[in-house]
């Protein structure tokens, strides 16, 4: 295809634009540059480009690329860009085409995997990328055109490959230039990346050691991130130090003050106790800025976040390090844009000699190759290495100045099932593995790469013929379309970066069959030596499955109760300690409910209300994941605005929330899978203070009586709080606002009807002596507690789905504490609501 650049040049006013005029260069058809620009135009996207034939072929990729092979980002073909272009940092002027700042993303060299001429004609371009920020395989594939369609629509997708990193966002996480390391906004501002040296601040000695007052509270600085590598960096330009496995901690001294923030700017200082500011404040300088990470030392001298967990947990702080690698200011000099070399000499000086008796000590670096070194930390235990160019400046965000690097393990695993592929040509897209313990096969995760597409076909030929019709595992593993067993015969050889602390591998590459090795004979080589290694553990007793006894308080629990791997740490901490309920005792009473209560909650979005320090402490409401969370705690993205969603398989899942010391769980009204069609509406009865229950209860019943008129069905629970929610199950056909809509009218109708009673504002003015109507409960992103959910209450009381005649009865919304006799034996009774969904119907309006 022959290039040209003619639409290029017709689009543009040269005398008004920095664009670079450019022409067609000298042919290259084989791969060559890629560029990623960063584009705010009137909406903000990325620029896709790719070097072939003398030019930048283009495409304006609205959400920007993604590292997730599930998310497939929406690319626009454009005209094509000289290859000038491709180092463009700048703003076009308003009013011109294109009118806004431009940045360089990412950069670096693509490789077609065929002609990209005849792929570019086909519709569907295999490439892979070498860049700072993207790399592995992608693909670029062409929308069949809509009638009337004038876009030439593409969807640029990544491929499923080791430089794969599902669930994470390349975008947020590494939003500044690589050419600059400016923002967006910075090159808006008309701010450009100084060229020259900056001047070298020679001090090796500290500020003198005098009387010092408080000082003025100094501005939280972005701590500088490490791009991940699978080597080290090689050369003498390199400094490496070991990778902690701690909590990435930025310390500001102001005088006499001192402030611990995370690498968020939390302020942290309470937590640590006050060993480690003071050290920090007896310093001799006037002010500083320091770079680190605290952390627990296990008895082999490893940092070990389950231990760093477990004091914090505790309110022990004599155990805790805080490391400190660089130095940002110091007597109010700003050192940022000093080599690093030079920061770390201004930091040793100012810690001065190293002792193991104190809590903040100087982390070291070795000038050794990278190979060399991430060896020596392998062997020794170490998560990795990070590496850091010598003499490069502070520069917030992540780049490629510091690069980590992790070691990988490797061992034989025992194949028990696999998730086929959706992808035409290829075989596999998962294999499920394990090893035996205890006589039995303990899932150990996914193997997802490593193999080839002949190799996929060939393994999946082989794993056919020993179908199962049940699953290998001793326990429930996560469920996913298409799962098929397997007889737990086959022996495969996996790489992976690390165990989780309940034993799943991660980051895993499938290297190949053994068929050397019996399947019987594997076992876990190198469990993590954190003690946090789950056992398999009964959740109404906290025993072995094989000793497990029914808990003393529930003839039910032993027929009844789920199990799960996740192990709690402090099981008897107290979450309501006036009612003595511990993180135990709730996750009992969820291993009673789980046959009633999973319909509700699983594959479905979740927010949590947490409590670590039980109900009297801080709360606070969380939608999205965060550092630290069990792996069992799913996450996935919202298509409509790219919001992370977090969600539960099984009930692993819901003992991983009651270990993160979730005291409520609620849930969306839809599924992950029909996020944009809700399967229930709820009317949430919300009384004003003095309103009597039994109003609330008339209330309640008044609902079901027009719901029946309109031959909707309605089930009702207690909110275990003040009121009651009656809810109806839907078939997901409606959208949030035709059920938003119906809410609202119906609400509004019901106010109307008894002005006197009912609101269905918001505003506390209009609710005084009445009960507000909650149909705000109904739009997307909209919570309500689970059935089933505990909630953060005087009394430990959970929302319990109940019959219509307990409410004509007189039952109260807080009827319900958690263990109580009258809870239990609820419970022992038929469930209410055990066909809610089979019961729903489509909305209809009008």
């Amino acid at each position: 295809m022959a290039s040209s650049l003619e639409q290029y040049h017709s689009k543009r006013d040269f005398k008004k634009t920095a664009e670079p005029a450019g022409k067609v260069a000298r042919g290259k058809q084989d791969g060559g540059i890629f560029v990623v620009q960063k584009h705010a135009a009137t909406r903000l996207h990325y620029d896709f480009r790719l070097e072939y034939d003398g030019v930048l072929w283009s495409w304006a990729v609205t959400r920007g690329p993604s590292l997730d092979p599930h998310e497939k980002r929406l690319a626009v073909h454009v005209e094509d860009h000289p290859i000038d272009y491709a180092g463009f940092e700048g703003t076009i002027p308003k009013g011109e085409y294109g009118g806004g700042s431009v940045l360089v993303w990412d950069e670096g060299t693509w490789t077609p995997e065929g002609d990209p001429a005849k792929m570019m004609a086909k519709g569907h371009i295999n490439f892979e990328l070498d860049g700072h920020k993207l790399r592995g395989k992608w693909h670029l594939v062409r929308l069949r055109p809509r009638p009337g369609e004038k876009r030439d629509n593409w969807l640029l997708i990544k491929s499923d490959d080791a430089a794969a990193r599902p669930g994470e966002d390349i975008l947020q996480d590494e939003p500044k230039s690589v050419k600059s390391g400016l923002t967006i906004e910075e090159v808006g501002e008309g701010k450009a990346a100084k060229g020259e040296k900056p001047k070298v601040w020679h001090s090796n000695k500290p500020a003198a050691g005098k009387a010092r007052t408080g000082g003025k509270k100094l501005d939280f600085i972005e701590p500088q991130l490490a791009t991940l590598e699978r080597d080290a960096p090689s050369g003498q330009d390199w400094l490496h130090e070991v990778k902690f496995d701690g909590y990435r901690m930025q310390a500001q001294i102001a005088g006499t003050d001192v402030r611990l923030l995370t690498r968020t700017g939390l302020d942290w200082t309470e937590k640590f106790g006050g060993e480690i500011a003071a050290e920090l404040a007896a310093l001799k300088c006037s002010d500083a800025i320091l770079d680190g990470e605290i952390v627990v030392l296990a008895d082999s001298g490893v940092s070990s976040f389950a231990l760093l967990q477990q004091d914090l947990s505790a309110k022990r702080t004599n155990r805790f390090i805080y490391y400190v690698f660089d130095l940002m200011r110091l007597d109010g000099k700003d050192l940022r844009r000093e080599p690093l070399v030079e920061r770390k000499q201004a930091l040793q000086a100012l810690l001065g000699q190293p002792s193991d008796a104190t809590a903040v000590r100087f982390s070291d670096h070795f000038a050794e190759p990278g190979k060399i070194m991430l060896e020596h930390a392998c062997r020794m235990g170490l998560e990795g290495v990070v590496s850091k160019r010598a003499d490069a400046p502070y520069r917030g965000g992540r780049g490629p100045t510091w690069v980590k690097s992790k070691c990988t393990a490797r061992q034989e695993f025992v194949i028990g099932g696999y998730l086929p592929s959706d992808k035409t040509g290829r075989g596999l897209r998962s294999l499920l593995v394990g090893y035996f313990e205890d006589g039995g096969l303990h899932y150990a995760g996914r193997v997802g790469t490593g193999f080839s597409t002949k190799s996929a076909n060939d393994l999946k030929k082989k794993l056919d013929a020993l179908k199962a019709d049940a699953s290998p595992f001793d326990a429930a593993v996560p469920k996913g379309k298409g799962l098929v067993w397997v007889k737990p015969e086959l022996v495969g050889e996996v790489e992976f970066r690390s165990w989780t602390s309940d034993r799943i591998i991660r980051h895993a590459s499938f290297q190949g069959l053994r068929e050397d090795k019996p399947a019987e004979e594997v076992v876990q080589e190198k469990p993590k030596a954190t003690g946090t290694g789950a056992t398999g553990t009964n959740t109404a007793t906290g025993k072995s499955p094989a000793k497990a006894k029914p808990a003393a308080n529930s003839a039910n629990t032993a027929a009844t109760a789920a199990k799960t791997t996740v192990k709690l740490s402090h099981p008897d901490k107290l979450l309501w300690p006036d009612e003595k309920i511990s993180k135990q005792a709730l996750l009992d009473h969820y291993a009673l409910v789980w046959p009633r209560m999973k319909q509700f909650v699983v594959d479905r979005p979740l927010s949590l209300v947490r409590a670590p320090d039980g109900v009297g402490g801080q709360r606070f409401f969380q939608k999205h994941a965060s550092p630290g969370m069990h792996a069992k705690i799913e996450k996935t993205k919202n298509p409509t605005d790219g919001e992370e969603i977090l969600f539960v398989r099984d009930f692993d899942g819901i003992a991983a929330l009651v270990q993160l010391g979730v005291v409520e769980i609620h849930i969306w009204g839809c599924t992950i899978d029909k996020l944009e069609q809700p399967d229930q509406i709820v009317f949430d009865l919300d009384p004003d203070e003095g309103v009597d229950v039994k109003a609330v209860r008339e209330a309640a019943l008044d609902i079901r009586g027009k719901l029946d008129e309109l031959s909707l069905p309605n089930f009702v629970k207690t909110s275990g709080g003040k009121g009651f929610h009656v809810v109806v199950p839907l078939k997901p056909s409606a959208d949030w606002a035709e059920v938003k809509g119906f809410a609202h009218d119906f609400a509004r109708a019901l106010e109307q009807g008894a002005p006197d009673r009912y609101t269905a504002t918001l505003s506390k003015k209009a609710r005084t002596g009445k009960i507000f109507v909650d149909y705000l409960r109904n739009g997307s992103g909209a919570t309500t507690v689970a059935p089933y959910s505990s909630r953060a209450k005087k009394g430990a009381t959970v929302s319990m789905p109940v019959t219509w005649a307990e409410i004509e009865a007189g039952l109260p919304p807080n009827a319900f504490p958690i263990g109580d006799k009258t809870t239990l034996k609820r419970l022992s009774e038929a469930d209410p609501w055990v066909d809610f969904f089979k019961k729903g119907k489509v909305l209809k309006r009008g």
